[in-house]
């Protein structure tokens, strides 16, 4: 007894040792991560001069709104703002459609073709035609210039189709389509009213996936589109930054102190722009952040 006394007073202390050397070096990876967004969010409402001269570190230092002021102050982002929810909202119902329908069929048995089928779709995971022939093909099918050349080229991706198909595998079981089938319930019911409420998980991953895939997506808007009015928030943004550049090269035979001013609030901006486009996926994610942890640990599990 005495032994074993020891014995457990040497393992409680080597588990506490552990758990101390572990929270440390979570803690340490946790401000690696956090120190990034801190700045860029300190330096977007700090004066231009601050950042300038690298008196920022992770506070704000004297408040200011310039690269704000700048940024919301081109209407562009206004219509930005609302097309890139459009693309978001409308591309990720489709995206999700896509997936599941395709998902379901590859995760049942008694689809004859699904080997074929996925061995087709992983494919295309390492093979494509390429930006022109994608070009040519929408064009061809008159998706120029419109909503859907934003939406169509990308309505699945085969990654997130072979993730879903593995959480219908391991997470509805053979015997309840069986009993479902029993009662009568067909394939399409099954899906909706069985499987869809039973992937709760699944769906907000694929939903949080698509939607900041289509929240970021600009270079479909860049190759695709030429009506301003069509653009993605992200190009206009672009935009800004590119401009904040020319107008330094502009200015360089001008007033020394304008041009410094000007490079100043081209600082701002940049930190400005990078809240602008993130903060609403900031906002979005903590609401489903329980179950995408558990929706994409069930489906990486087995392939």
């Amino acid at each position: 007894m005495p032994g074993t006394t020891r014995t457990s007073i040497r393992q409680s202390t080597f588990d506490r040792i552990f758990d101390v050397i572990n929270y440390g070096l979570l803690c340490i990876v946790l401000i690696i991560f956090i120190y990034p967004l801190l700045f860029v969010l300190s330096a977007s409402i700090s004066d231009p001069n601050a950042i300038w001269n690298g008196q920022v570190w992770l506070l704000p230092k004297d408040i200011s709104f310039a690269g704000y002021n700048m940024i919301f102050g081109n209407e562009n982002i206004w219509i930005g703002y609302k097309n890139t929810i459009i693309y978001a909202i409308v591309g990720t119902i489709i995206n999700l459609f896509v997936t599941i329908t395709a998902a379901y069929p590859l995760s049942r048995k008694d689809f004859y073709a699904r080997n074929f089928l996925m061995r087709a779709y992983t494919f295309t995971m390492f093979f494509s035609g390429g930006m022109i022939p994608t070009y040519l093909l929408v064009k061809q099918l008159g998706m120029l210039d419109t909503i859907w050349a934003m939406i169509i080229p990308n309505a699945a991706s085969v990654w997130n189709v072979i993730i879903t198909r593995t959480y219908f595998q391991n997470n509805i079981p053979d015997e309840l389509r069986e009993a479902a089938a029993i009662d009568g319930c067909s394939n399409i019911k099954f899906l909706i009213r069985i499987v869809a409420p039973l992937s709760a998980p699944i769906i907000a991953v694929m939903t949080l996936f698509y939607g900041v895939g289509h929240w970021n997506a600009f270079f479909n808007g860049l190759i695709y589109l030429s009506d301003r009015n069509k653009f993605p928030l992200q190009l206009f943004l672009r935009e800004i930054l590119i401009l904040s550049q020319m107008e330094q090269n502009m200015l360089e035979h001008v007033d020394p102190h304008e041009v410094s001013e000007r490079m100043r609030i081209a600082e701002t901006v940049k930190y400005g722009v990078i809240i602008v486009s993130s903060l609403p996926v900031l906002i979005v994610y903590p609401f489903v952040q329980r179950h995408f942890v558990k929706g994409i640990m069930i489906g990486s599990l087995k392939g």
